[in-house]
């Protein structure tokens, strides 16, 4: 076979690889197809940039449909994403923006994104910041955020303050943990621990975990700006950049 024919079929390869776009039979006798998966090996062990390329262009086109379903997800679900009753809202409860953060209170990276939730509310009066209680990783977890969630049903006034000292800690947060954070706020334990088994934790947990799913989140911390779903602690500054993008043009990209 002719080697600009090879090339030209090799480029057509590369391209229909790099697209995810189907190619028209090639009229190869085995020979031929013997022949051509050697160039084609040859090839790519000679440039092997080409792998790296190809491999950038699929992540790039990846991220684009993430993109497209999470605002597909936003906007199909934006009572329970922005506006779900049993959410705890800090800062300005009437706030112009609104971030929602789904968080685990053993994720490492999740008490160091609180230090930019801590600072963002600091620097700006007018966030409204939803918390989604997301237990992913494992029974502790999900046992301290039953905790939690009964904590909020009994002392909401003092819930911005409890999760703080409990995502701060330098311990796991177990359910024997977070019950003694949760006494240190002078709340009743057999009441903390009779409002754990309240079917509406069960539910709402559940509502979290379908959200996520829709969204495509499948760790923490994550959040959602307007438009956008966010993934990973991105910083302070990432966070308030997207929070005046959304003042400017209503997109946390203008």
């Amino acid at each position: 076979m002719a080697l600009q024919n090879r090339t030209g079929l090799l480029a057509a390869l590369l391209i229909g690889m790099s697209t995810a776009m189907p190619l028209p039979a090639l009229a190869l006798d085995d020979a031929e197809k013997q022949e051509f998966g050697a160039f084609i090996r040859e090839y790519l062990l000679a440039n092997p940039e080409i792998i790296e390329e190809m491999q950038q262009a699929l992540e790039i086109k990846k991220e684009a449909e993430t993109k497209l379903l999470a605002q597909a997800a936003i906007s199909s679900n934006k009572d329970a994403i922005f506006h779900a009753p049993e959410d705890i809202v800090l800062g300005n409860p009437d706030g112009d923006v609104t971030v929602v953060e789904f968080y685990d209170y053993n994720c490492g990276f999740c008490k160091r994104a609180m230090s930019d939730m801590i600072t963002l509310l600091d620097k700006d009066p007018n966030v409204r910041f939803v918390l989604k209680e997301f237990p992913i990783l494992g029974p502790d977890s999900l046992a301290a955020h039953r905790v939690a969630m009964s904590f909020r049903a009994l002392a909401p006034e003092q819930y911005g303050e409890f999760h703080i000292k409990l995502l701060s800690s330098d311990v796991r947060a177990t359910e024997a943990h977070a019950i003694e954070v949760a006494k240190g706020f002078g709340v009743d334990e057999t009441a903390l621990k009779a409002g754990m088994d309240d079917p509406a934790i069960d539910q709402s947990i559940r509502q979290t975990y379908e959200l996520a799913n829709a969204l495509g989140i499948s760790g923490t911390p994550s959040f959602v700006i307007g438009d956008e779903a966010v993934f990973g602690a991105v910083g302070e500054e990432v966070l308030l950049g997207k929070i005046a993008n959304m003042r400017q043009c209503e997109s946390t990209i203008c």
